[in-house]
């Protein structure tokens, strides 16, 4: 029995042994892959740092520090980090309420006839605004980056272009020149990394009703789904994206915001050798950089998260050419704006609506003075410049001949990623104030923009009915301002202490269905 009983021990010793080296050697193999991993990034982060092409910039988006710069001067080719550019000048026709979500965008054969990536619209088509949008923030779809700009440029994307680059020297970008709405070659398109970070700070601050399309994960472009291609969100903690792009003559392009435990940075990569080889620098930048931005100063207060983006957005399909002449209409500013209240659009409406739409105005803002930045840098210091002006016109499907080509460009493809994002906080321009002089001064919670005076009350006494005690003693009012050559009214309520209760408002507008934001008057 002794011996039988030796064997058994032996045979478990056995088995146990042989059960502990495989879980052990299990180990070392993931563990090998995981430092394998780490190695090609770190490899790939000091080649592209190495790399004769590369400039990159890292700053504090609350204080205007430069964390870190190489080249960040040097005229580069911008390819579809354009974009955002175009997505500013929407936005802005959005606010001014010069256009709306809804508004159809015609295709000329000009657009239709843009290279890939692109959503495919043939030449008489429409879109939305905002099927553009969702166009351009994750498939950066070049067609309808050219259609949108010929809309809002008079028909004309040169016109366009000279109103991006007027709008670009207006935020501090005096490097900048752009020639086109999507960022596909043309020799005299430059800018630089400095310029593009003063952007995507501009973008969050100035828009920041609109800015949560950037994280825009998929959406429903007929019977496709268009899905983004951006590779750090969800993969480095914090990061909320704005825009990559490509071409042969730019390189990898990546702009990326990102903001983690009160800290808040945008970083540049431009000139990359590869996808792979720009994400692992923008990476490095991140791990390196963010540690040592401020949780204080600026608005780091006031800097809000937007609400998780929904999986899926469904959009209807484009109009086809034979309905395009229908959809022809004039755009006016007298054209009711979007209202940070009706995230469902419930105005009248021509044309096509999507099933489910992304709800805008879901995060919840603070607008205050912002505190002087503690550099020269002026990156977030710059107040928004006043709004483009545009002339009243009626858009039609006409056919826009491509322009030539110059023997010097290079045959190239368009971008094929995108980013994600969420918001910021911003400083209200000189404009803004003025428009506030009257009514009460301190914090105000607004809850959209009305073409009347009494709609605008109307909309002040359906929202603090649903407001409970939050808004028992606030003061409804409304604030004239003029949009486009037009008079609009900001519905507002006003008496609240200080920031809290500004913002305890806003947060129980939400919860009863109401978009809104705080802001300091």
């Amino acid at each position: 029995m002794q011996a039988k009983s030796g064997i058994v021990s032996r045979s478990v010793s056995s088995v146990s042994s042989s059960r502990s080296g495989n879980f052990f050697a299990r180990l070392l193999a993931i563990l090998s892959v995981a430092v394998t991993i780490v190695m090609v990034d770190s490899v790939n982060a000091d080649a592209e740092a190495a790399n004769p092409k590369y400039a990159g910039i890292v700053v504090d988006a609350k204080t205007g520090n430069v964390l870190y710069s190489e080249n960040a001067d040097r005229l580069q080719y911008p390819a579809s980090l354009t974009k955002m550019m175009t997505l500013y000048m929407t936005f802005e026709a959005l606010e001014q309420g010069r256009i709306r979500l809804d508004t159809p965008v015609p295709f000329s054969a000009h657009a239709a006839a843009q290279a890939p990536t692109k959503l495919g619209v043939r030449a008489g088509g429409t879109i939305t605004v905002e099927q553009g949008i969702l166009g351009l923030v994750t498939l950066s779809a070049n067609d309808a980056a050219t259609a949108l700009g010929e809309m809002l440029g008079g028909g004309s994307e040169d016109r366009f272009a000279q109103l991006m680059t007027a709008k670009a020297h207006a935020l501090g970008m005096t490097r900048t020149t752009y020639r086109n709405a999507n960022g596909l070659p043309n020799t005299a398109q430059m800018t630089t990394a400095r310029d593009q970070a003063r952007l995507g700070i501009a973008l969050r601050q100035h828009f920041p009703q609109y800015y949560g399309y950037f994280s825009t994960r998929a959406f429903k472009f007929g019977s496709r789904t268009i899905r983004s291609h951006n590779r750090l969100v969800g993969s480095v903690r914090g990061v909320d994206g704005i825009k990559t792009g490509y071409t042969r003559a730019a390189g990898f392009n990546l702009v990326s915001s990102v903001q983690v435990d009160g800290k808040s940075i945008v970083g540049v990569v431009m000139g990359g050798a590869s996808t792979p080889a720009r994400d692992a620098q923008m990476r490095n930048l991140i791990a390196s950089y963010l540690p040592k931005a401020s949780s204080r100063g600026g608005s780091s207060a006031l800097i809000a998260q937007a609400a998780p983006a929904p999986a899926m957005i469904v959009t209807p399909a484009p109009v086809q050419p034979k309905k395009a002449q229908q959809m022809a209409k004039t755009i006016t500013a007298a054209q009711p704006p979007v209202s940070a209240a009706a995230a469902d659009l419930s105005l009248p409406h021509k044309g096509p609506l999507p099933d489910a739409r992304y709800q805008v105005a879901e995060t919840e803002v603070a607008y205050a003075e912002t505190a002087a930045p503690k550099s020269d840098n002026p990156l977030v210091a710059q107040p928004m410049p006043a709004p483009t002006k545009v002339r009243t016109m009626t858009f039609k499907a006409a056919v826009a001949a491509p322009k030539p080509t110059p023997a010097s460009m290079p045959t190239e493809q368009g971008d094929t990623s995108v980013d994600n994002v969420t918001t910021a906080s911003t400083t209200p321009s000189p404009t803004r104030a003025a428009a506030t002089s009257n009514g009460p001064t301190g914090w105000v919670v607004q809850v959209g923009v009305s073409p009347s005076r009494q709609m605008a009350m109307d909309l002040l006494e359906g929202a603090k009915s649903k407001g409970g005690k939050a808004l028992a003693s606030a003061k409804p009012f409304a604030v004239a301002y003029a949009a486009g050559g037009d008079q609009l009214y900001r519905a507002r309520f006003g008496g609240f202490d200080d920031q809290r209760d500004a913002v305890n408002a806003c947060k129980a507008l939400k919860k009863a269905g109401i978009k809104c934001w705080a802001a300091a008057q």
